[in-house]
């Protein structure tokens, strides 16, 4: 201060220091110098302004919003600004008139005028420059006019102080102006505080619902004020998807997951070029340099680490940021027990001034504010940062799906790619928060060592070593919980595949009663799962112990060391309480890295996982070359073509050489599993080109044997993103032969389709599929099949109006995969497909006449089968047959002939509008408001009420022993000191020892006993839901789509597992340390009470504001989550169709919408958590500012240690209160989750699956008689009925085809039967038991059913076969032989071990509806229905089929529903079915003599 003495020399002797100790500290009036008034205080903000100005001009450079036009606040904002100009002219003209008139004034004061002055100049330019750039609030400036009010304000009291005492006479001007410089200062700062206009053609204005973000003030912003009107709105009104705001640009995918995808691209690009470099070296030199490079590129941690960049490069800075927020933070807290060591010695001097306590209250009150803004700040841009990263990798994984190849696709499954973007995102999520304290945890822990050097001396070295020994003791836990992790994880996926499985092919296992089976599999990988779990949550238990009680372990050893080292060392309430501050640093430093090396162990497994994924193989998307065909009348062309299905697979299409002319029909044909679908997968890009060359010009429209419907309405999935065309849309939709079904759909084209089309027969999900590619107007039309699972009527109707020479296709290039015999005359061209070769082309003709493979093709076609036919007299009858057909058939036949088909239509179609209703009411979030006492008590009651209550009991007694300690500490910095000693020493080192080895044992008993119950609680919660779920109805899963159910099993239990255990034993903890506070504080100034009370009842408003507005945000998020997971898994499904229709562009589109909705709800919820947490802790600063005060008040009647006791633990209470609060609120959101996962609980459920019936037993049936005696079927109440008084007698062992049109109620005899559907009225009796009076099981056990949709599970083949592991291996291959199947099975690789991918996606749908047989094949049930089991063979693997179903069932009763006549003719009786009910029956002969309906369908198969 000396060396600025030349500052103040003009001023008196009094005035000229610039400090002054005895006039600033030591007395009981403090006050400034006025040299420091008129220097250092104008100074500081003016310097403050000119160091940031550079900076934060570039900034606004970079970042302009547009300009805003001049409004109220900006024009008073300036002509303030000329006003302090004019003050600034008028004070430097004085002082140059006092100059000029020989009274000297300081040299600082003449500098401070001049600096004020060009400081306004700055700030007038700033204001303009912001408005141009669209600042509607600056935050430079207010922190500039809050230093300038601040240093007016000090000013101001000397001023005051001055005038009190006569100054005011001695130096009018100067005084006046000090006046009017805090009016206007005061007038700056308020305009400050509020916010502009938005900038012009801003997109705020245009947005019918902007954040109201966007409208803030700065300090609004920094305080998250800003959010009170939606937190009060959401507590009187639950809010709804309208009320959320629009998402931000730069939070939106469009943003987002361009620039990830640029940087991972580009990570990926540069690696690649470095790794083919290396490899070009290590050719060259086989050197040590070269392996090193080798083993520095392992493709895991190499792409894991390219991963890691890309996050880097694009949500670095932004990182950055926030990192500055919590270091600044952390200064501030680490000031905090340095004032409240001042504040203790004031406490311990009694002749100290009053104002000094008060004073040092004040700066620990305002120390903890700053650092609470400077934390919230951080932990809202960690939070925002982890909704971007979560924005990015769901788009970038959904793009990666629609590029995967077919070997890629087997390599994940939808499980586990929705555990991708839900899981492992959110172990990402959580590495943004908890990274910075792997390095800044260090830090506080070295920062509390040093002051606790200050304070104790050599005895904080041992504080030392017991950090040593836990640290590494912790990592070794860490260490084994990620072999837990990982595990764990890997069950999940197990668990996921498994679940998806059932949920995805329930209605395969209701058909066979493998319900039970499955779910025993399920919960076998579920206990592994939560036993993993669970030993790792013992060990963070085990972690968490050892770090919270290190704040014991080090305190004790130190005040252990410290008084029985030198019996002179005083023990006083400063060394006490200050060191336990700094302790209780440390402990939060220990508490946070835990969870940081968790949080990075967890993450390096997520990272890995989708690194791998985004690894995978891509498609080759150069395969077609349309140039070559430039000036050719080809539009495709194949020369010596193989391709394969994997690089690593042997080739599936070998030698292939084709063209095909524009506008030709030609058709593919060849046995089950020949090649080809291959075929057309190799046109559509699909497979590995190894060798030759394609060209396929003009676009592309793609039918798959499989149908891939999306869960829309029928028109959006004929339209698929088109436009609408009324008259095109409806001239296809009566070409498909759809027109019947949309007049009796309740909405016509507007009903919803279920997920995956399960409200629609297999014909009807066919049209679609075929209406879809019509519509495209397309040039080239790849068909697979797609008359199989159409009857013959409409199959020739679709011919005719569609393929043939005269439908809407005629002039397009058409490729049809067809086992239709008749129809092959009428083709342009004819290829044969055998064992992955074309075997030979061309015509009807040509191929007849040249009596190869195409001859031996006819031959097994042709009647009888063993005799040799004139090859040309075949071609005329079928030919003539084909035409007649197509003849007969005029284009109004094509209608469903009475109600009933409408009846079942509608009944199906019912199911569609209550799924509908269910999705909008998911959408809008059905429960509102926070979760209800009820959901909390049934969870507690889950894990068993006992084990609670002895919960409750430890957290009692741990903290029990908390309070003794500290009130032990307390006595014993109090004892007396005397002959420089104090007593007892020994005894207080070995009572608080005691108590703080008792506490840290109840804390590991309480933390692990919550853990162990809620694994117990999410075990039977799971149970429970599976149970629910498999137990329920068909029409259930009619009504809820699978990623409803997937979120249940994978988000919500996830919570259930991990998060809600979690915060509960937080909660229970917070909440014993908030009593265990409020005690200490109230114990020693009861008087605080006053204080307390409103503040807590602040709290609990605050509380109950935030939680109901967080509960709906939470459940309109997880409502939104669930179109992102379906929409994921249909893709997942149907990408060979996307791309062939190269529709990709539009789904990403719609992922990256139903991805911003999700978020739209995920923002909001994010800085309600701030917005709680920045006035929870305001809160909690005021609890210590008053205990701080009162004990200022009630000094004489306090002990030193006592106010340390008090001040020491009130300091906590900002953390333990923002804590709490955040556990409770995550508690309520999460145990919504519960509520989801109970929901189904309450949903009807089907009859029980055994039954005590006494004529039941386990032989039975004996005979296989089947009597419907008066049997009619509705499926919902309300609706007509399905099937109409059906009287049907099957004798034991007859064989009886069920026939019909589309929609006639053939397979509702089998839901019937099955009891999929219960009767309406009527009986079925099986060997005389009705079979409503038999369990589901017992009934469907004893029936082998063959359903039309071929259903292969994820696994070993042999599992396919044998679910139950029932039957031996030679049974499997014996029956395998009879299936022709056995060759086929032997050179897969692994034969029986080979594993099938999702939904056997590696087999074809006729390979699999031949393990499907198989399977039946090994359960030989003395009744056996098919239902259009063979209509993906072609016919001579068909008639095979029959002749083994015929001698391997010839003891059984046999029911088959098939669209070919032809399947029907070996029938005993035929039942032909028509508006639901039986128009005929009776053998196939006598029906077609009859002339009747069975008549006209064998007519127009050519058979009549």
């Amino acid at each position: 201060m000396r060396g600025a003495s030349w500052l103040c020399g003009s001023w008196g002797n009094r005035s000229a220091k610039l400090w002054d100790w005895n006039q600033t500290w030591h007395t009981d009036t403090p006050r400034l110098t006025t040299c420091f008034q008129s220097t250092v205080l104008v100074w500081i903000p003016c310097l403050c302004l000119w160091a940031s100005f550079p900076f934060y001009y570039l900034y606004l450079q970079k970042n302009a919003r547009g300009y805003i036009r001049m409004s109220a606040v900006f024009k008073a904002k300036m002509v303030l600004g000329f006003v302090f100009l004019a003050v600034y002219f008028a004070s430097t003209c004085y002082i140059l008139w006092e100059a000029n008139h020989g009274i000297q004034q300081d040299p600082g004061l003449a500098i401070s005028c001049a600096l004020q002055l060009a400081t306004m100049i700055l700030v007038l330019f700033l204001t303009q420059t912001e408005r141009q750039k669209g600042v509607q609030s600056s935050g430079l400036l207010l922190l500039y006019w809050l230093l300038s009010f601040l240093s007016a304000t000090a000013s101001l009291i000397s001023k005051i102080q001055e005038a009190r005492e006569g100054g005011f006479r001695s130096a009018p001007f100067h005084h006046a102006t000090s006046y009017i410089y805090f009016t206007l200062v005061s007038l700056e700062l308020g305009l400050c505080c509020l916010v502009d206009q938005p900038p012009f053609f801003s997109k705020v204005d245009s947005d019918a619902n902007p954040c109201p973000e966007s409208r803030a003030s700065f300090l609004s912003r920094i305080t998250f004020w800003w959010f009170a009107g939606t937190i009060w709105k959401g507590y009187w009104k639950p809010l709804q998807r309208e009320d959320l705001w629009s998402l931000a640009k730069e939070n939106s995918s469009e943003e987002i997951v361009a620039k990830f995808k640029d940087a991972w691209e580009k990570h990926c690009a540069s690696a690649e070029e470095i790794s083919e470099s290396a490899t070009c070296k290590r050719e060259k030199r086989k050197s040590q340099t070269a392996r090193e490079t080798a083993l520095l590129l392992q493709p895991e941690n190499s792409k894991s680490k390219l991963l890691l960049k890309s996050f880097w490069s694009v949500f670095g800075t932004y990182f950055i940021l926030g990192t500055l927020c919590l270091v600044a933070g952390d200064v501030f807290l680490f000031l905090i027990p340095k004032t409240l060591s001042v504040f203790l010695d004031f406490i311990s001097a009694p002749e100290a001034p009053s104002w000094k306590g008060y004073f040092y209250a004040a700066a620990m009150f305002l120390l903890a504010c700053l650092q609470t803004l400077f934390e919230q700040q951080y932990m809202y841009m960690c939070l925002v940062l982890g909704v971007r990263l979560k924005t990015a990798i769901t788009g970038l994984v959904y793009r990666k799906l629609l590029v995967m190849s077919n070997a890629a696709k087997k390599e994940a499954t939808v499980g586990e790619i929705v555990n991708l973007v839900s899981v492992d995102v959110q172990k990402l999520m959580d590495l943004i928060i908890y990274f910075n304290g792997t390095w800044l945890a260090p830090i506080r822990i070295v920062i509390c060592f040093v002051f606790l050097w200050q304070l104790l001396g050599p005895s904080a070295l041992m504080a030392v070593v017991v950090f040593l020994f836990l640290l590494p003791l912790n990592f070794v836990i860490a260490k084994k919980r990620t072999q837990f992790q990982e595990a764990q994880m890997a069950h999940k996926d197990s668990r996921a595949k498994l679940t998806s499985a059932i949920l995805s092919d329930i209605k395969t296992l209701k058909l066979h009663g493998w319900e039970e089976a499955f779910v025993g599999r399920v919960m076998g990988v579920r206990t592994r799962e939560l036993q993993a779990l669970r030993r790792s949550q013992f060990l963070f238990s085990a972690s968490l112990v050892s770090f919270q009680s290190s704040t014991f372990l080090i305190s004790f050893i130190m005040f252990a060391v410290y008084t029985l080292a030198d019996e002179r060392n005083i023990f006083s309430a400063q060394k006490a309480f200050v060191s336990l501050a700094l302790v209780n640093i440390l402990n939060t430093a220990h508490s946070f890295l835990p969870f940081s090396i968790n949080s990075v162990v967890q993450a390096k497994v997520s990272l890995n996982r989708l690194a791998a994924f985004l690894s995978l193989e891509d498609l080759d998307q150069t395969n077609a070359e349309p140039g070559s065909l430039d000036g050719t009348q080809d539009c495709i062309t194949i020369r010596n073509g193989t391709f394969t299905w994997s690089r690593e697979s042997p080739p599936c299409l070998k030698r292939i050489n084709l063209s095909i002319a524009r506008g030709s029909l030609c058709a593919v044909i060849g046995q089950v599993g020949s090649g080809k679908s291959s075929l057309l997968s190799a046109l559509l890009g699909e497979l590995q080109k190894t060798e030759g060359s394609l060209a396929l010009k003009g676009t592309v429209a793609f039918v798959p044997q499989e149908s891939w419907i999306q869960n829309a309405s029928v028109e959006e999935n004929i339209t698929f993103g088109q436009k609408l065309d009324r008259n095109w849309f409806d001239r296809v939709v009566d070409a498909c032969a759809l027109q019947p079904d949309l007049d009796s759909f309740p909405h016509g084209s507007q009903a919803e389709i279920g997920e995956k089309g399960v409200n629609l027969s297999g014909g009807q999900k066919q049209r679609v599929s075929l209406a879809r590619a019509v519509y495209t107007k397309a040039e080239v039309y790849l068909l697979d099949d797609p008359l199989s699972a159409v009857d013959a009527q409409v199959g020739q109707h679709i011919f005719k109006h569609v393929l043939g020479p005269t439908g809407l296709l005629k002039n397009k290039t058409r490729l049809l995969v067809t086992n239709a015999v008749h129809l092959l005359p009428r083709m342009d061209r004819i290829i044969v497909v055998m064992n992955g070769e074309i075997s030979e082309t061309g015509s009807w003709q040509e191929l007849v006449a040249r009596n190869g493979a195409f001859a031996d093709f006819l031959r097994s076609h042709g009647t009888e089968g063993g005799k040799d036919q004139d090859l040309q007299e075949m071609s005329t009858l079928v030919d003539s047959a084909a035409s007649g057909s197509a003849e007969r058939f005029p284009e109004r036949d094509i209608t469903y002939p009475g109600k009933d088909d409408r009846s079942e239509k509608r009944s199906v179609y019912k199911a569609s509008d209550l799924e509908t209703a269910e999705l909008a009411e998911e959408d809008k979030g059905p429960i509102t408001g926070r979760a209800k006492t009820s959901i909390y008590l049934s969870y507690l009651r889950v894990a068993g009420s006992l084990a609670w209550a002895y919960i409750v009991l430890l957290f009692t007694c741990q903290q029990v022993a908390s309070f003794c300690r500290g009130y032990w500490l307390s006595l014993w910095a109090n004892d007396p000191v005397v002959n420089g000693t104090q007593p007892h020493t020994e005894l207080r080192v070995g009572v608080f020892f005691f108590l703080g080895f008792a506490q840290a044992l109840g804390k590991f008993a309480s933390m692990a006993t919550v853990f162990l119950a809620g694994t117990v609680a999410s075990h039977r919660l799971f149970r429970q839901l599976l149970w629910d779920v498999v137990r329920s109805p068909m029409g259930f899963f009619e009504q809820t789509p699978s990623g409803h159910l997937l979120n249940r099993f994978s988000k919500d239990m996830d919570a259930v597992d991990s998060i809600i255990p979690d915060k509960l034993k937080s909660l229970l903890g917070f909440f014993f340390v908030l009593l265990e506070i409020y005690i200490v504080i109230i114990v020693a100034t009861p008087i605080v009470v006053v204080a307390i009370v409103p503040l807590t009842v602040l709290y609990a408003v605050s509380q109950n504001f935030f939680i109901a507005t967080s509960c709906q945000l939470k459940r309109l998020e997880a409502a939104s989550r669930s179109p992102i997971y379906s929409n994921i898994s249909e893709t997942f499904e149907g990408s060979n169709s996307i791309r062939a229709y190269k529709a990709q562009q539009r789904f990403v589109l719609q992922n990256d919408f139903n991805v911003d909705e999700n978020q739209r709800a995920s923002y909001p919820a994010v800085v309600a958590d701030r917005w709680l947490a920045t006035n929870i802790e305001f809160l909690g600063n005021g609890i210590v500012l008053f205990a701080a005060l009162l004990a200022v008040k009630s000094k004489p009647y306090l002990s030193p240690g006592l106010v340390g006791f008090s001040i020491s633990y009130a300091l906590q209470i900002t953390g333990i209160l923002n804590w709490m609060v955040r556990a409770l609120a995550e508690i309520d959101n999460n145990i919504v989750s519960v509520e989801r996962v109970r929901d189904y609980s309450g949903t009807p459920k089907e009859a029980p699956w055994t039954s005590d019936n006494k004529f039941f037993h386990e032989n039975w049936p004996t005979e296989g008689q089947i009597a419907f005696r008066g049997y009619s079927l509705r499926y919902r109440p309300g609706l007509e009925l399905a099937l109409k008084n059906v009287n049907i007698q099957i004798k034991g062992k007859e064989k009886v085809g069920i026939a019909g049109r589309t929609g006639a109620g053939k397979s509702s005899l089998a839901m019937g039967l099955l009891r999929l559907v219960e009767a309406a009225e009527g009986e079925i009796l099986i060997d005389g038991i009705d079979v409503a009076q038999i369990g589901l099981h017992d009934l469907r056990s004893k029936i082998t059913v063959i359903p039309q949709d071929p259903v292969l599970f994820s696994g070993p083949l042999r599992m396919n076969f044998d679910p139950l592991d029932e039957h031996t291996d030679e049974d499997i291959w014996a029956a395998l032989e009879l299936m022709l199947l056995k060759n086929f099975v032997s050179d897969l690789p692994g034969q029986l071990a080979y594993e099938c991918s999702e939904r056997g996606g590696n087999l074809s749908v006729g390979q699999r509806q031949l393990i499907c047989l198989t399977r039946a094949l090994l359960r030989r049930g003395n009744v056996v229905f098919l239902d259009e089991a063979t209509a993906a063979v072609d016919m001579e693997t068909d008639l095979q089929i029959q002749s083994a179903i015929r001698s391997q069932f010839r003891d059984c009763t046999v029911l088959t529903i098939a669209h070919r006549v032809s399947t029907l003719m070996d029938c005993d009786r035929i039942i032909v079915m028509e508006s639901g009910q039986v128009s005929e029956c009776d053998t196939p002969q006598n029906l077609i003599a009859r002339k009747g309906v069975f008549y006209t369908m064998a007519k127009e198969s050519g058979l009549a």
